[in-house]
């Protein structure tokens, strides 16, 4: 049976030379990289080299990245390491109510002990008001965190014109930005957009799981979450996951050959699919905006009416269709937040899936998910009127 991977919004295939790139460093190059002998600075220079590619994919300074565990620790380290440098400062923080779990979660956790949080609605296509987020911020305003592309539908925010109202209101606030989802797909230049933190995670490009990077403007300070022997600028400390780190950068430096190719090529996967089941299905309903520009272009989230996303997906799945329900970290909740607070009603909630693509998917298995989500929505809609 054919296998066809589109939850690349949850992980996404490691590329061969990534996987190789990363065996040498398990097999050969094995050494603590804090090792003074020739085996630990081989070890040194993989860090480097990832360093170095990510630093330029994102046109920034080598010393302005931080390795991590992945994205959850990244905006953990950003959040907290924010608010504990800066208690003295204020303590009002803002954010928005679509917000991943691993930002979302962190926010609940500091309002339970004390700090005041701001809450930013979004629009039906799950974008913020610039004009409540300008109202919000004060002078005890220390920490924003907004995310860049959102996970479960995809919605861009305006990231350049968010860094500058933030600015503009109270210079010395700093600005978070989630860009786990964004990295890889769409152009992210912190310098350029009033960034001060930037998160990415490497199983969202093709690289590996359980290791991510912090961007960290480099005149910046702020506190480590956890303390030890003070690797990573002191703001890590724990033995790098050489291998992983490795990887992340061979998968960067792959998505840097040809990149605008490659996001344009997802960009015409996400349009053919959306056209053809808008076309061919009835009574469904695309989540987020309408415009290409608002929109992540690997990110396709669609509700059927009156039908269980849950039993289509494992429907899908009988077929070698893989696709989600939503966001894979918070797959235990009751109804997706996102959706709830973009206006979707419940007929629709239910009925969501998230379709989204890679560079190794192809038109033909877009072809072949629209026959089979034609198929099974035809048959599980019969089966309700009974």
């Amino acid at each position: 049976m054919r296998e066809i991977y589109l939850d690349n919004s949850a992980t996404t295939k490691p590329l061969n030379e990534v996987v190789k790139a990363m065996m040498e460093y398990y097999e050969v190059k094995y050494g603590n990289p804090s090792s003074m002998h020739r085996m630990g600075v081989e070890a040194e220079r993989g860090l480097k080299f990832a360093r170095k590619e990510i630093a330029k994919f994102l046109k920034v300074e080598e010393k302005e990245i931080i390795f991590t565990s992945g994205g959850t620790e990244s905006n953990n380290m950003a959040i907290l390491g924010t608010v504990n440098h800066n208690t003295k400062k204020g303590n009002h923080i803002i954010t928005t109510t679509i917000e991943h779990p691993s930002v979302l979660n962190v926010f609940k956790n500091l309002e339970k002990k004390g700090f005041e949080v701001s809450y930013l609605s979004v629009n039906h296509q799950g974008k913020i008001n610039l004009e409540e987020l300008q109202s919000l911020i004060r002078k005890d305003t220390i920490l924003i965190s907004i995310m860049m592309v959102n996970n479960e539908i995809g919605t861009i925010q305006p990231i350049k014109e968010i860094g500058k109202i933030i600015k503009e209101k109270n210079n010395e606030c700093i600005f978070h930005v989630d860009g786990v989802q964004a990295f890889g797909k769409i152009c992210c230049y912190p310098k350029n957009m009033n960034i001060d933190l930037f998160t990415m995670s490497g199983h969202k490009i093709h690289g590996p799981k359980g290791i991510g990077a912090l961007y960290k403007r480099k005149d910046l300070q702020i506190d480590p979450i956890f303390l030890g022997g003070g690797q990573e600028s002191t703001l890590r400390s724990g033995t790098e996951n050489v291998p992983g780190i490795v990887g992340m950068g061979k998968a960067v430096e792959k998505l840097n050959q040809n990149f605008e190719e490659k996001i344009k090529f997802l960009r015409n996967l996400r349009e053919k699919a959306k056209e053809k089941i808008l076309r061919e299905i009835e009574n469904v309903s695309i989540n987020g905006p309408t415009y290409l520009e608002e929109t992540a272009p690997h990110i396709l989230s669609i509700s059927f009416e009156n039908i269980k996303g849950e039993v289509l997906l494992h429907s899908l799945e009988q077929e070698g269709i893989y696709v989600s329900t939503g966001s894979a970290c918070s797959s235990k909740e009751k109804g997706s937040h996102v959706l709830k607070n973009i206006g979707l009603s419940d007929k629709f909630i239910d009925g969501t899936l998230r379709i989204s693509f890679s560079i190794l998917n192809t038109e033909e298995e877009i072809d072949f998910l629209v026959e089979e989500l034609k198929r099974y929505v035809k048959l599980l809609r019969k089966i309700i009127r009974r």
